[in-house]
């Protein structure tokens, strides 16, 4: 007996699950770094790191990975998935 109906199942989008909101600008600006900073920081442009701020751009996992390091604050923490 086959499944050749069933496709495979996203568990992300099948559960519903959320957006994933980031503290980036928040503890950005409590470290007193300006964007400009950050992107010459990491290596990448300005409008990457406002992107990224204002949820318009999900960094790669390596970039999220620096970011957490460069505002030395868990990745967990630094990236939440909400709802």
């Amino acid at each position: 007996m086959g499944y050749s109906h069933c496709g495979p199942v996203n568990i992300f989008t099948a559960a519903g699950a959320g957006r994933i909101k980031n503290k980036v600008k928040e503890l950005r600006k409590a470290r007193g770094l300006r964007q400009e900073d950050v992107a010459a920081l990491l290596g990448v442009s300005r409008q990457t790191v406002n992107a990224v701020e204002s949820d318009k751009y999900g960094p790669t996992l390596a970039l999220g990975m620096k970011l957490a390091r460069l505002l030395e604050t868990p990745v967990e923490e630094l990236f939440t998935l909400e709802g």
